[in-house]
């Protein structure tokens, strides 16, 4: 981690990881931060060695309850002490020319905005995928500290900024999925919550969002996104994001019935 100038009185950058279970990832994440002033590690209850490594790379590390991605990541966030915030995963990876962007961010406090987009790429069973709608990925990661808001959904929560919001052209590398195993482990999870997301709204589902949607979603990613240019691995990205979309009507159509609404 890079030092404060003389006479801050607070660090200019922070980075803050939300995590449990990670030490995979984790090295190749905290190894992408250390251009940063301070590095935050929110665990979440993690029981490999996932504390143990944050530590030795010489990040801060803090606990929170798990009570969703949206409360939970602004809790972690608000441990923040930087004027500007990073929020980063632990299965994503800064380039050296993000980093470099997002230190001049920090160093400039004449800056005009409130927070920036970052340009995200994903790494699908060992393929970097540059169509299928998934790239670019343009995502607010990182803001003016204070000027921003997370959403509380339960999956797929957002950072919501309150002022003027720029981009930054460097990646954000995202190893998303390395296996076929770890993305049908994770859609388990995913389509649940997202299910339960849409539930607490109102939302109910219909015969067409069983029968319609999942193959529009695999027409929209293999065919109009040209999927079918990022190879095999395309082509399962498009069919399991078609899978994906049956199974969280699907379990939403069961929680109605649950509840007999």
């Amino acid at each position: 981690m890079t030092e404060k100038s003389a006479g801050d009185a607070k660090p200019r950058l922070s980075v803050v990881l939300m995590v449990k279970n990670e030490a995979a990832n984790l090295p190749r994440a905290l190894q992408s931060a250390k251009f940063a002033d301070e590095v935050i590690v929110a665990d979440t209850g993690s029981t490999d060695n996932t504390i143990q490594l944050a530590r030795e790379f010489g990040a801060k590390v803090i606990h929170c309850a798990w009570r969703g991605f949206g409360p939970t990541k602004a809790e972690a966030l608000s441990h923040a002490t930087g004027q500007w915030v990073l929020s980063l995963d632990a299965d994503e990876e800064v380039t050296p020319e993000l980093a470099e962007q997002i230190r001049r961010v920090a160093d400039d406090p004449e800056g005009e905005y409130a927070a920036y987009r970052l340009t995200r790429q994903a790494n699908f069973l060992g393929r970097w995928i540059r169509h299928s709608g998934w790239f670019p990925d343009y995502i607010v990661r990182l803001y003016r500290n204070g000027c921003a808001r997370v959403t509380d959904e339960p999956v797929h929560e957002k950072i919501i900024a309150r002022g003027k919001v720029g981009t930054l052209s460097g990646i954000l590398r995202h190893y998303t999925d390395p296996t076929i195993d770890h993305y049908l482990e994770k859609m388990k999870v995913y389509t649940r919550l997202s299910a339960e997301g849409l539930y607490a709204k109102g939302r109910r589902a219909r015969w067409w969002d069983l029968i319609v949607r999942p193959p529009a979603m695999f027409l929209k990613m293999f065919v109009f996104k040209r999927g079918f240019l990022d190879g095999w691995q395309g082509l399962v990205l498009a069919f399991f994001s078609s899978v994906h979309v049956f199974t969280k009507y699907a379990h939403l159509k069961a929680l109605s019935a649950e509840k007999h609404d």
